[in-house]
């Protein structure tokens, strides 16, 4: 047979499309030649299938082979189809049974020995195989993540004989599982009690856990504002199946897997010189950036002014959509990024202002200045803008213990449970006619509510937020219909634009 065909996936943001390998050998001069798209890893595989074969002391025919990667208009990157290319050779050639190529896809990189190398994104291209109803050969050292793919019959091969071998059915390869560590099944988060004192901060936090919503804690320096953020994944909900592969797909597109700890809500916390890139994610070969990493989980941006203006305005669109869509000449990604905002701030330049210590010595102008640094839309975004006071006196010594984070987040996991089972969604993510029938007030909140957005020049997206904070508040105290407390509390958390004196809420 001088043509075989070899199943394969390529890599496009976290969706792996099938790509077919079609090998043709032909009499002519020796050659090997590679269209489909291919760049320039790919050109130079020829050179690694070669030496492999060579080296596997396999026959690698002095004919024309022509090797097409399908569908031509994908692009093609890295060395994941050297496997695949090698064994099309070896099938056209009469060294391997074409017929047992069709129950698998094959993902690789060949060394010049003929060992199998690793390759990033194994982990949604085990989810799409098994969609498609095939078995997996990998090298040994992606087998383990790619086998968190549950629907998928994933083997491990060390080098190009063994999955030789195995197609010619003289030694099977062993079927991969996937291995949690215990440290990722029972990891310990930091625990809230580590913070003193900070009730108002503790419960506000324990608000954004039950309703998915965005928070920014401002106040002086070494009040606890990171200490406080840390914290919030302890108190989360443990993730869903979903979730779980969804973010350890991200992970092994990044090529980070080895960070990723299974079962753990991811917590990110970019330093305030990173770009807008390392932000949202990108690059010729776009990869997901942070926002795409904290999926599922807390992106923590401290010192948030410090932060370049038009870096911090690239994070508006992926906070109202939860995905992030990047587009380049030949291609277009799309990397999930429903993430929870925290971030942490300073009151002024010095950091002291409105503290009981009375030090600051910032003019008005230098802290409207420092605080228009950060926009009115990305502001209105945020729904919790909560003060982080000094400790009083006594407070830091106090052994009086509050809430343990596995006891917050057994009422978190209440609320949850009562959004889930009324609307099948957290409320941070309601949209305005979920709001309207799930979200009822009456008369006298009504007139409360348009009294706050006149007073406080809030707009029609702030409004929005007021009501699923107010919602998730009134699910926590067990309340079907939202209460006057309710709003009132939820008013109490826009502070910011209390001090602005509103109208810093554009579109």
């Amino acid at each position: 047979m001088s043509l075989a065909i070899v199943y394969s996936r390529a890599k496009l943001g976290i969706n792996a499309p099938q790509v077919t390998v079609e090998v043709h050998i032909s009499n002519g001069l020796p050659s090997l030649s590679i269209v489909g798209l291919p760049e320039a890893a790919v050109k130079e595989s020829k050179d690694r299938v070669r030496s492999a074969l060579i080296n596997s002391h396999l026959e690698f025919p002095a004919q024309r082979i022509t090797v097409n990667l399908a569908p031509a208009d994908l692009p093609k990157e890295g060395g994941r189809y050297d496997l695949p290319i090698a064994l099309g050779i070896l099938a056209a050639s009469g060294q391997l049974p074409a017929g047992q190529l069709e129950q698998y896809e094959f993902l690789g990189e060949l060394a010049l020995s003929g060992e199998l190398r690793p390759i990033s994104a194994a982990l949604p291209a085990a989810l799409a195989c098994g969609d498609a109803q095939r078995g997996l050969i990998v090298s040994s050292d992606n087998a383990a993540e790619a086998a968190f793919s549950t629907i998928t019959r994933v083997f491990g091969a060390a080098n190009l004989l063994q999955v030789c071998a195995h197609l010619h059915q003289r030694e099977a390869l062993p079927q991969a599982e996937a291995k949690l560590d215990e440290g990722d099944l029972h990891a310990e988060s930091l625990d809230i009690l580590d913070v003193k004192g900070q009730s108002h901060a503790k419960r506000a936090l324990e608000i954004a856990a039950s309703g998915g919503h965005n928070l920014l804690f401002y106040g002086p320096p070494g009040t606890g504002k990171t200490m406080l953020a840390s914290r919030l994944p302890g108190i989360l909900p443990n993730l869903s199946e979903r979730e779980m592969l969804d973010v350890a797909a991200i992970y092994s597109v990044a090529a980070q897997s080895q960070d990723y700890h299974w079962r753990k809500r991811p917590f990110r916390a970019p330093h305030h010189t990173s770009s807008a890139i390392a932000l949202v994610g990108g690059g010729s070969n776009p990869k997901p950036g942070e926002i795409s990493l904290s999926h599922a989980g807390v992106l923590f941006l401290d010192e948030l002014p410090e932060f370049p203006r038009k870096v911090l305005e690239v994070l508006r669109e992926p906070l109202e959509s939860g995905e992030v869509r990047i587009s380049r000449a030949r291609s277009q990604a799309c990397f999930p990024a429903r993430f929870q905002l925290v971030a942490a701030m300073n009151p002024c330049p010095c950091g002291y202002h409105g503290s009981d210590a009375n030090r600051c010595r910032c003019t008005p102008d230098q802290v409207k200045r420092y605080r228009d640094k950060i926009s009115g839309p990305l502001l209105d975004r945020i729904d919790m803008h909560v003060p982080v006071r000094s400790l009083r006196q006594g407070e830091l010594h106090n052994k009086t213990l509050g809430d343990s984070s596995s006891t917050i987040r057994l009422r978190v996991e209440q609320a949850r449970k009562r959004q889930i089972a009324r609307q099948g969604k957290a409320n941070h993510q309601l949209t305005a006619p979920e709001l309207e029938r799930y979200c009822e007030l009456i008369p006298a909140d009504k007139m409360l509510l348009e009294q706050a957005i006149e007073k406080l020049g809030l707009s029609t997206r702030a409004y929005h937020r007021v009501l699923k904070l107010a919602r998730t508040l009134a699910d926590m105290a067990g309340r079907e219909q939202l209460s006057t407390v309710d709003i009132s509390e939820a008013l109490s958390y826009r502070t910011l634009d209390r001090q602005s004196g509103g109208g810093n809420s554009g579109s």
